[in-house]
């Protein structure tokens, strides 16, 4: 089965876990055995590495001598209680990553961003030394790389939520006030069902719970993700890259027909050695795709870990 290497704090700036495949045997505390091929796997806004402790537990078994790198973004999960450096944003979200993995003497053969998390890794292949150490196939979750536009009413739209959670106490009673007080503002259910992941007890004070969040960094961050335009990461695609785009059929984010019709065409000029850009759509899914549709995710991810 999977194996799980506790979640620690590097440098006291980021945590993170391993999910490693049962042939792996490297460590980081013994670097002398051969380093296995890493995936990192990245989170949306407002989640945590947790979303995605399921599917690479499965991936793992799936995939025996690879290693699965969780990790909780600036200002989320474990990371909230971290004083980081610079602004909240996607670029600095991205520095982060790399943070780490250099630290950790990794380089990732496959990097895996769902929405806000997609973002991150686009802006990592951005700010990457180049050439590239090994080929790389990223792949991003339901987002696009340019500026995002606003949403409807009813949508479980992000900004909205950070507004709402914003104005909920500190301490919360129970899981059932938020999920409560988030319906009867107009989130779904589903949506008010996850945000209680994101809550802690707090200690000494059972059964009141707090956030594992920094939602005013949040905030920061959603706007930037908003404001950040990476269209030319995709339009002129790194040698080495192989960047895939994956929306969901029954997405809520906003998929313009110029967006595709922008990655098609990106995908036609990528004319460079060992680079590409494709497109992919996964059925029966909305956003949240790891949970939606888990097993069209994985035959669709699949390719990515042959041949190792």
């Amino acid at each position: 089965m999977a194996m799980i290497l506790n979640a620690e704090l590097l440098c006291n700036f980021q945590a993170y876990e391993f999910v490693q495949g049962p042939l792996v045997r490297w460590s980081e505390r013994d670097r002398s055995i051969c380093k296995p091929p890493t995936a990192v796997l990245l989170h949306g806004i407002l989640g945590s590495r947790r979303n995605w402790s399921t599917f690479s537990k499965r991936l793992a078994q799936a995939f025996p001598s690879w290693q699965f790198l969780l990790i909780d973004l600036r200002c989320h999960g474990e990371s909230s209680f971290i004083d980081m450096q610079g602004p909240n944003s996607v670029a600095s979200a991205a520095r982060d990553v790399l943070r780490l993995v250099g630290d950790l003497k990794l380089t990732p053969r496959v990097l895996i961003g769902h929405s806000f998390g997609g973002k991150v890794a686009l802006s990592m292949v951005d700010q990457a030394a180049k050439p590239l150490a090994r080929p790389v196939q990223l792949w991003i979750l339901d987002a696009t790389p340019g500026t995002v536009r606003a949403g409807g009413n009813g949508e479980d739209h992000p900004a909205e939520l950070i507004a709402a959670l914003n104005e909920m106490p500190n301490e919360v009673p129970s899981r059932r006030y938020v999920i409560n007080t988030l319906t009867r503002k107009g989130f779904s259910a589903a949506v008010a069902q996850w945000m209680t992941t994101n809550l802690k007890p707090v200690e000494g004070a059972y059964p009141a719970f707090t956030w594992s969040l920094n939602l005013q960094g949040i905030s920061e961050m959603y706007q930037s993700y908003e404001a950040t335009d990476l269209w030319h990461v995709v339009e002129d695609i790194t040698q080495g890259v192989h960047c895939n785009f994956l929306r969901a059929e029954r997405s809520l984010h906003r998929w313009a027909h110029e967006d595709v019709k922008r990655i098609h065409m990106a995908e036609a000029l990528a004319t460079t050695e060992g680079a590409g850009v494709e497109m992919h759509v996964l059925e029966d899914a909305g956003h949240w795709v790891h949970a939606d549709n888990p097993d069209g995710l994985f035959k669709i991810l699949t390719k990515s870990f042959l041949g190792f």
